[in-house]
């Protein structure tokens, strides 16, 4: 048959070097279903809105004072240094905050305004979250108070020794002011000891994180999405001469979510202003074709010119995604963040690595985002770190529980995980082609692959919009065109490890079979786990191993969707229990992603995990450094660079002052060395004056004594 499908393969060997690392991971909890609905992780939540009270410390030697001499450029490593400090103590930490010039004056009276945080601490609270902190401890000298200065001396006498500690922050341009503020009391009890001076973006405007997404399913047109702090149209230049002017968008606290008389973070304190988010459509282009670009404006500068590569046309003969859910960010310094997906950077560098190294033609990232959450920041730090791969290949998103929930906004599930964004900043940022606001779903194809995106957080239900658009869209794909049919979503079907929402598998289950899917993908459970050509819990088909022991099946004789999470791109991991159902076929706790290769013949499904070890089948090794230990070595180099260049500098003064005082004491030494000679001589001469006296009287007694 012209579009028979003979074989579908399921592989898991890895293909890309990808190490795991600990370095970040942030503290183990139990994912009970509290903490997976609130979003906090890490002890640096509790800092929600705790007053910003002075210390009463009589020290007049304190200090903090960063590297940077002037304003900050786009993105940037600030050392950052506390010094004068006589007793350093654990509980000391620097908070990053941005707008520098938060006010503590509309402090809310009631803790209930701040469980949807996941903090049920007691009052006073902080008005303003800092972007990102680190403990002074990061620096391993500080505690035991190695590195020292003198801060009171009298005539070169030192009278009084301080300690020194210095950390460095990523930063990135967020437009806003940024202060650093030196705190003791840890997270929980924090005052304020000293602050440094607002430092400045140089350019806040600058177009910056700009990442590509897929129109249509021509391949012949890609959005270009960017973020700048000016909200005049701005253009891309692309195609050697074309030109695309930009539409703008943002959004403000009015259009986030919030519960009566509890504001959500989205809309108090977690808000940040998220800038213009422009978005342009380039047409004109050729599929599979590779494109030079560079967006922005001669009033607010231009972004370094740069390259996407088109996706394969609707029909064509071949394609390579890269899927995965549930990545999220985390700091490329050793700060904490409200909420951090520790393998979210090693994921985004592997992906980068595959793009570099081989055939990808667009990313799929099925739900939860940025775990943002409400705090609007991180958006932007996200954007930033997906941009190597985001702004070369389409980049098409799926909305999840992280983006959308919120109760009363019309969202499924009436949980508060969204912090309040209901969608509004995924919607704004990844412009998809959907049919209207707030009706994330959408279907795409690409080469032989017809792609269904539904929302598992909008309403489904059997005759709802959402559900009668699935069936028309399943039903509307031509097989002689696209072979090949996968269903996407956020929320899960089958697992192991996390109960699904029966009735989304019960309403969806029986289309997803009428219509053929071959391939349901799904995030949401922070694991990898595939099914067997699954019904109803009941294996329908199940697969044979070809000569090289890959899973493959054949779908000319269809039985079911073969139904795989890969929520393993970020967030900390999820168990399986000792045992599994029969449906289970392989289940891996490590992060990863997967990629899919598709021809009008065959599909194959292979992942890249991290680290390379597999929980069933062969074991493999790699030998690359994650990205995330470079950095960290990166920033050891610069601290250690600092570090060195101030030593220097001391050494410099103290050689300089050596030298002068060598010279003072060398004139004295010849100054003394001169009266020693002057006196020297004065001894000599009383000394023959006393000897001629001597002889004289000698010469006399003895003329007396004759004369006797």
């Amino acid at each position: 048959m012209e579009f028979s499908k003979p074989h579908f393969l399921l592989s898991l060997v890895s293909f890309s070097s990808l190490i795991f690392s600990l370095a970040i991971a942030s503290p183990e909890y139990h994912y009970d279903d509290y903490r997976k609905h609130h979003p906090e992780v890490s002890e640096f939540r509790l800092i929600n809105r705790r007053e910003l009270t002075d210390c009463l410390d009589p020290n007049p030697y304190l200090y903090i004072r960063t590297n940077m001499t002037s304003t900050l450029p786009n993105e940037a490593y600030v050392t950052v240094t506390v010094g004068g400090v006589l007793v350093p103590d654990s509980s000391d930490w620097i908070g990053m905050i941005s707008p520098s010039n938060s006010s503590v004056d509309a402090c809310p009276g009631s803790s209930a305004n701040y469980i949807q945080t996941g903090d049920v601490s007691s009052l006073p609270l902080l008005c303003h979250y800092p972007v990102k902190a680190q403990y002074v401890s990061n620096d391993p000298s500080y505690l035991s108070c190695s590195k020292q200065e003198c801060v009171a001396q009298i005539g070169g006498i030192c009278l009084q020794y301080a300690c020194i500690g210095t950390v460095t922050f990523h930063v990135i341009n967020i437009r806003t002011d940024i202060t650093f503020v030196f705190f003791t009391g840890g997270f929980a009890l924090p005052c304020v000891l000293r602050q440094t001076n607002p430092i400045k973006f140089t350019n806040p405007s600058a177009p910056l994180y700009g990442h590509v997404s897929s129109i249509d399913s021509t391949g012949t047109s890609m959005r270009l999405t960017w973020v700048s702090g000016d909200n005049t149209p701005q253009q891309v230049q692309y195609a050697s001469g074309k030109t695309a002017t930009s539409t703008v968008k943002t959004f403000t606290t009015a259009d986030m979510c919030s519960s009566s008389g509890i504001p959500s973070p989205a809309k108090d304190f977690g808000w940040h202003h998220p800038g213009y988010i422009h978005s342009a459509i380039m047409t004109g282009l050729l599929p599979c074709t590779t494109y030079s670009y560079k967006y922005g404006s001669a009033s607010v500068g231009w972004s370094s010119t740069l390259s996407f590569k088109t996706p394969p046309a609707s029909g064509a003969t071949n394609l390579t995604f890269a899927v995965y859910g549930d990545m999220g960010k985390a700091p490329l310094d050793q700060s904490v963040e409200h909420y951090i997906q520790p393998g979210s950077t090693s994921v985004t560098s592997a992906i980068t690595r595959d793009l570099d190294a081989r055939h990808i033609d667009s990313v799929f990232h099925i739900g939860d985002i940025s775990y943002a959450t409400g705090f609007l920041v991180e958006w932007e730090f996200f954007l930033k770190q997906i941009e190597p791969y985001a702004s070369r290949v389409p980049c098409m998103a799926a909305i999840g529980n992280h983006e959308r929930d919120y109760p009363g906004s019309g969202s499924v599930y009436s949980l508060t995980d969204s912090g309040g964004e209901c969608g509004v900043p995924y919607e704004t940022y990844f412009q998809m082609p959907v049919s209207a606001k707030d009706k994330p779903w959408y279907s795409i194809e690409q080469g032989p692959v017809h792609f269904t995106v539904v929302s598992t957080e909008n309403t489904w239900t059997s005759g709802s919009e959402q559900y009668n658009w699935i069936a028309a869209d399943l039903a509307s794909v031509n097989r002689k065109t696209t072979p090949w049919v996968v269903f996407a979503g956020h929320r899960q079907m089958y697992s192991s490890s996390s109960d699904p929402d029966s009735t989304f598998t019960d309403t969806m289950e029986p289309l997803l079979l009428k219509y053929k899917v071959d391939l349901a993908l799904f995030g949401h459970v922070h694991n990898y786990e595939r099914s067997c050509a699954v019904y109803q819990q009941q294996c329908k088909g199940m697969a044979t191993k070809d000569a090289s022991g890959i899973d493959t099946y054949n779908n000319n004789n269809y039985t079911a969707p073969i139904q795989v999470v890969v929520g393993m791109a970020g967030f900390s991991l999820d168990s399986f229990p000792s045992t599994a159902p029969s449906w289970s076929l392989v289940r891996l706790s490590e992060f990863g992603f997967a990629r899919v290769t598709a021809s009008r013949s065959d599909l194959l499904f292979e992942v890249s995990k991290i680290p390379r070890r597999e929980l069933k089948g062969k074991e493999s090794t790699a030998s690359e450094e994650t990205e995330l230990q470079i950095q960290r070595i990166l920033h050891k180099i610069n601290s250690f660079t600092h570090q060195v260049s101030e030593i220097l500098e001391a050494g410099k003064a103290l050689f300089k002052d050596l030298t002068t005082d060598f010279e003072e004491r060398l004139i004295s030494i010849h100054r003394e060395q001169e009266e020693i000679k002057e006196i020297r001589a004065h001894d000599s001469a009383n000394e023959a004056a006393g000897s001629l006296l001597r002889n004289a009287q000698f010469h006399l007694f003895q003329n007396v004594h004759e004369d006797s």
